[in-house]
């Protein structure tokens, strides 16, 4: 496999920083894959309609870059819930949850996105990672908060915690209608301050990232983002609200993932 044909990750300094503790991470984008047409690139979810031999390609040249075996890449089955599972060997059926966590070495946690909000966690020094799905749903229900605690069962310490938002779409590129800012305004009256007015009456921006960082550092976690934009980035990122826009049939996903070394 050429260099050209390598998957290269995004990563964040903050996870990097843990680096010699082996905790090894990225934020996969659709380069370095061989699925084509609308899936174009490294797409990796299996609840596309791709063909399914690329997408277990794709899903193995995530895992050789992880350092791990195919099977040892575990990413559930994402329903947009708050629910978290804790990993102790590689699955034979993909549990429904939104976050996985994990104390044992060796195996990848992973979890897919196009648009919503992936999210690594770790604590090096307690040897724990984590890994979350956060769209809206997740996130206002509390998935990231269920990461905490199940890395908490684990021994981590929130104070130790990294947390770091990956790419997801940004406020200029979420407009929502006036039920849904009703739904999180209805919840914290707060949440007012993460919508903005859009350019369509009774309509507004959301800003995604921002609560979602802000409920990381509300929890007690490090928390930070890499700031990209999977909807305005598509040479990089699949996304599920541009394929809305454009009327196509379908749309892939990409993934972030995270591992405990062996060292």
């Amino acid at each position: 496999m050429s260099q050209e044909e390598r998957p290269a990750p995004l990563r964040s300094p903050a996870l990097d920083a843990l680096a010699a503790d082996g905790v090894r991470h990225g934020y996969f984008t659709r380069q370095g894959g061989v699925s084509s047409g609308l899936y174009g690139g490294l797409n990796v979810g299996l609840g596309s309609r791709d063909e399914r031999a690329a997408v277990l390609e794709n899903r193995a040249r995530v895992a050789a870059h992880m350092g791990v075996a195919p099977e040892r890449l575990c990413t559930p089955h994402q329903i947009h819930s708050p629910r978290a599972v804790t990993v102790t060997a590689p699955w034979a059926e993909r549990p429904e949850a939104d976050a996985v966590v994990t104390d044992r070495p060796g195996l990848a946690l992973g979890v897919l996105a196009a648009d919503c909000g992936p999210v690594l966690f770790a604590d090096a020094k307690a040897g724990v990672i984590g890994a979350a799905h956060a769209g809206w749903k997740g996130a206002l229900d509390g998935v990231l908060e269920a990461t905490i605690e199940a890395m908490v069962d684990l021994g981590a310490d929130p104070a130790r915690i990294v947390a770091v938002l990956g790419p997801s779409i940004s406020q200029a590129n979420y407009e929502v209608g006036p039920e849904f800012v009703a739904r999180f305004v209805s919840t914290e009256p707060e949440n007012e301050r993460w919508f903005s007015p859009s350019a369509r009456p009774g309509h507004s921006l959301f800003d995604l990232n921002g609560y979602t960082v802000d409920r990381l550092g509300r929890a007690g976690v490090r928390a930070s983002q890499l700031g990209r934009c999977t909807y305005a980035d598509e040479s990089l990122f699949f996304s599920y609200r541009r394929t809305t826009h454009r009327a196509e049939p379908d749309y892939g996903r990409q993934i972030s993932a995270i591992v405990l070394e062996d060292i």
